[in-house]
């Protein structure tokens, strides 16, 4: 009996340590996320060219919206193009978008990627005709001075830079813990990162990059699922800072039922899996060898469980502690679930803290339930390509709403 107490006690200290770890490590970043980050330089009168990239799979609903939007800019019309890879979009879609003042390519790709679509687009245009790419999804829109913002940031010798994404609908349950969701990672993983001198993580859209850069760095790149995630990596195994532009705002649908919630988690799910098994190894040797701290840092996070699991299991196992652990095992996990519940709340910007938000706290339960079923089915989906079908229409977002 002491034997199999004993046992029990030591599996409870590895949890612990793992569990309790990523709680600790996820409040010390969003600690950080409270201060400021250092603003992007003045006015840089040097106008660079962008090349404002959307690939889009079947968009026939959005796609008008997002290009008028992208041709509002605040930013000279000669400076900047924006390019539409329009994968299997109808043909009187096609029709209405060819009379926009943009570059289409309408393809019908055999297999039907991101990493393709933007590599097609790259192949296609001139050559030396842009200083920047930026990526967007198809439902996403710019603010208006988002290209002059990046201009001014391009002044510093970054090579990539990730934008500030917020949610553009706030319609459901789901699509206000989406929106939070979102913004905590943008707290935690961009600015606090950014705080502490690490790189920010990257969303796969609202990304911009030196073109030659990017177009050199796509090359060989051909992904299913996980393509920010790629790119990350590569970027940080080459020592490639990933800055982040907390004040360049780029609006993006969230999700607004438990089924594309599920599907979108485990999409990215089996892609945190996969990048994890291909990388780890690698990270610690490029840490030790190399000082790469960044690498490690990014691979580290891949081990981590995404916060709604985490954030449930620690509450579920710290009220069954007080009642059958030890008075300092009980401590313990009432100190991991401390970390994490401070985290989140450090994290979460204090416009969410309404009646809106505690509303839709009560659809926790149903995501965790939903997430514990898509870690049993993340097998193979970050190699198979799957759609979330955007369908929110909403031209601007109040500042005061941010």
């Amino acid at each position: 009996m002491n034997l199999l107490n004993d046992l029990g006690i030591f599996i409870q200290i590895v949890l612990l340590f793992y569990l309790g770890g990523s709680a600790f490590y996820l409040f010390i970043f969003a600690l950080f996320s409270v201060f400021p980050l250092k603003t992007h330089p003045p006015v840089d009168f040097k106008k660079r060219r962008f090349a404002v990239l959307i690939p889009g799979y079947m968009e026939d609903e959005v796609i008008f919206e997002v290009v008028k939007h992208a041709l509002q800019q605040n930013y000279p019309t000669d400076f900047y193009d924006v390019v539409v890879i329009a994968d299997r979009f109808k043909s009187e879609t096609i029709e209405k978008l060819s009379q926009y003042p943009i570059i289409l390519f309408n393809e019908s790709f055999a297999i039907s990627t991101k990493t393709r679509a933007l590599n097609h687009a790259l192949r296609s245009l001139p050559e030396n005709q842009y200083d920047v790419a930026v990526i967007l999804d198809a439902d996403n829109l710019m603010e208006k001075d988002f290209l002059a913002k990046l201009n001014d940031a391009f002044s510093y010798p970054y090579q990539a830079i990730q934008a500030h994404r917020v949610a553009k609908n706030m319609n459901t349950n789901f699509a206000i813990l989406d929106a939070v969701s979102e913004e905590i990672n943008n707290n935690i993983f961009r600015k606090g990162h950014c705080k502490m001198g690490l790189s920010s993580a990257l969303i796969g859209s609202a990304m911009a990059f030196r073109y030659h850069f990017f177009k050199q760095l796509m090359e060989d790149v051909e992904v299913v699922g996980g393509f920010d995630k790629e790119l990350e990596l590569r970027l940080l195994y080459n020592n490639h800072l990933i800055h982040y532009l907390d004040d360049a705002y780029v609006l993006d649908e969230k999700v607004q039922n438990v089924k594309v919630f599920t599907r979108q988690r485990r999409r990215w799910l089996s892609a945190q899996f996969h990048y994890f098994g291909r990388h780890f190894r690698p990270a610690i040797a490029a840490l030790f060898l190399k000082g790469n701290i960044d690498y490690f840092n990014k691979a580290f996070q891949y081990i981590q469980l995404p916060r709604i699991l985490l954030l449930g299991l620690l509450v579920f196992i710290s009220l069954i502690s007080l009642f059958v652990n030890p008075l300092i095992l009980s401590i313990g996990w009432l100190m991991a679930t401390f970390f994490i519940i401070s985290a989140l709340l450090l994290a979460t910007p204090r416009k969410f803290y309404n009646l809106n938000t505690l509303k839709a706290l009560t659809a926790l339960p149903l995501g965790f339930a939903y997430m514990i079923i898509s870690l049993f089915r993340i097998r193979g989906a970050n190699k198979q390509f799957i759609h979330t079908k955007h369908t929110y229409n909403a031209f601007q977002i109040k500042k005061k709403d941010r």
